[in-house]
């Protein structure tokens, strides 16, 4: 189990090693601000996608454990990404140094198959060009079209009706020089009793806050190709998100019925290392190679945010939970784990 759950976290990070090396550098050889442009279209669904999973499955239930009683949860969430944001439109980015014949461009969670696209610059009062083909998606190596984010969550009852609960994974590194990481913390706090007769019944209700932070590094390392040098590239994103919840829960013997509604928040910040060299050619004889040191976007920056509700059941064997839910948010999110309770 340790295996699987580490091989899924690791996809995040292979899905942005794999196209750091098949394409999406290329995306430096425009202007620095139509760089920062076509990297913010071609990245934000999968971000977006992804903290909204990191935002959900933190609780299978309402109902707080007693003072030091635990449970150990392994979960998966998988956020959808909608069929529009496979796909960007290249002229709504108004570019102003890169064009093409194609009208759309795959986003990072689009198809693998990239498009071609040209760039006009004038450098050293020479105007310069070169062709390039953007990245392709990784959607078909993902499970139904959706971005996973597993989890190892530990909950531990406190007094006062009170439950921390802790996420984290060891730093996992990979022979490209990337890496990834992560660490979450929430708590729970048991309301039943405002709500006199209610806590002689088998409805829990809480409120709930979370927040977790993911790191993900990349590295490009040394690239060479017909037009871009890369020395020492390195490149990461870091993601967080928070989220705050009224949650409650229905807990019969066999089987418990669990839902929630609240807000969800998450941003990330892309940056980047190393030295980018772009090659081009004059546009007018004699045709000859102009390379220039490439002001590389280094600061970008990924939001998403809004109302979520979630719905979702769980099946009580004994200390042996299994559970799933289905989250409605900017990212519909499904979420499916197994977990051993005590108290």
């Amino acid at each position: 189990m340790k295996k699987h759950l580490l091989v899924s976290l690791s996809i995040f990070a292979l899905s942005f090693s794999t196209k750091a090396q098949s394409g999406f550098e290329a995306i430096l050889l425009a202007d620095k601000a139509d760089s920062q442009k076509l990297m913010q279209a071609y990245f934000a669904p999968g971000i977006e996608g992804f903290i909204n999973a990191m935002n959900s499955g933190w609780y299978h239930t309402a109902k707080v454990h007693k003072t030091l009683g635990f449970d150990v949860t392994i979960g998966v969430s998988g956020a959808f990404i909608p069929s529009e944001r496979e796909l960007f439109t290249i002229s709504a980015l108004n570019l102003g140094s890169v064009s093409s014949s194609s009208t759309t461009a795959p986003t990072f969670a689009g198809s693998s198959e990239g498009t071609t696209m040209t760039v006009n610059r004038t450098i050293n009062g020479q105007v310069v060009s070169t062709d390039f083909k953007s990245s392709g998606g990784i959607i078909e190596d993902l499970p139904a079209n959706v971005v996973p984010a597993p989890s190892v969550q530990i909950a531990v009852g406190l007094p006062w009706d009170l439950e921390t609960m802790v996420r984290i994974s060891p730093e996992i590194n990979f022979d490209d020089g990337g890496s990834i990481n992560m660490f979450g913390i929430g708590f729970k706090k048991e309301i039943t009793d405002w709500f006199g007769p209610i806590g002689k019944t088998p409805l829990h209700i809480s409120l709930l806050a979370a927040y977790s932070s993911m790191d993900v590094q990349y590295g490009i390392g040394d690239v060479s190709t017909s037009n871009l040098e890369i020395k020492n590239g390195l490149a990461s994103f870091k993601l967080t998100s928070f989220t705050a919840q009224a949650i409650a829960s229905l807990n019969l013997p066999f089987i418990n019925f669990y839902g929630g509604i609240g807000y969800n928040n998450g941003s990330a910040s892309y940056s980047s290392q190393g030295t980018y060299t772009g090659v081009y050619s004059t546009t007018t004889a004699p045709i000859i190679s102009i390379s220039e040191t490439l002001d590389v976007p280094s600061n970008l920056d990924f939001n998403s945010s809004g109302l979520a509700a979630t719905i979702g059941t769980r099946l009580s064997l004994g200390f042996f939970k299994i559970f799933g839910s289905y989250t409605l948010q900017e990212y519909n999110t499904l979420n499916l784990g197994m977990a051993i309770s005590i108290r």
